[in-house]
């Protein structure tokens, strides 16, 4: 049995959800979010609380439980009061910037890298070094992060490339100068 799916999702005041042709739609505030619903679970809803159930005791059921119930509480807190990431750059030179609907990344290549921007994902820069990524979609928005971290993800001498914000760096020592 998964710890995860036996817990209920309350929901918040101004979201509603429904469900319809084996997908559940969850509507608020912040937009609306939709998600097939796995064919090894069962979604009720009991006026402002979702719970999740297993229809079989197959192999596999458990874990379909358990992210089918993660899914659905990561739309309601994304439609209620959205998800956010942040990223650092760090290297002399490097600096990111909007220009409409694409990101800007000099990252010490010799062209600039430029990312289009998804829907629904609400990007913004602050004094070059900062990347503030904003969606109800924590899926779309953590995809996202991760590929742009992955255009020059941070080296171990320097501490070099783009990171999120609460990630830890292990600093290597570099070559000793003489024995």
């Amino acid at each position: 049995m998964s710890r995860i799916g036996k817990k209920i999702i309350p929901l918040p005041d101004k979201v509603k959800v429904t469900f319809g042709n084996g997908i559940v739609f969850v509507e608020g505030p912040k937009g609306k979010l939709s998600k097939p619903i796995h064919t090894m679970t069962d979604v009720q809803l009991d006026q402002n609380i979702v719970r999740v159930a297993r229809k079989s005791e197959a192999a596999g059921a458990d874990a379909a439980y358990g992210m089918m119930r993660a899914l659905i509480a990561n739309m309601v807190t994304g439609v209620s009061v959205g998800f956010q990431k942040i990223l650092d750059i760090n290297g002399v030179g490097y600096r990111a910037e909007v220009k409409g609907s694409t990101l800007v990344l000099a990252l010490g290549f010799s062209h600039p890298v430029e990312v289009k921007i998804p829907t629904g994902i609400k990007a913004s820069v602050e004094k070059q070094t900062t990347i503030t990524l904003d969606s109800n979609d924590c899926e779309l928005l953590g995809q996202f992060a991760a590929d742009i971290r992955k255009l020059r993800p941070p080296e171990p001498y320097k501490g070099k490339g783009i990171k999120y914000r609460d990630e830890v760096i292990v600093r290597k020592v570099g070559k000793s100068a003489g024995k």
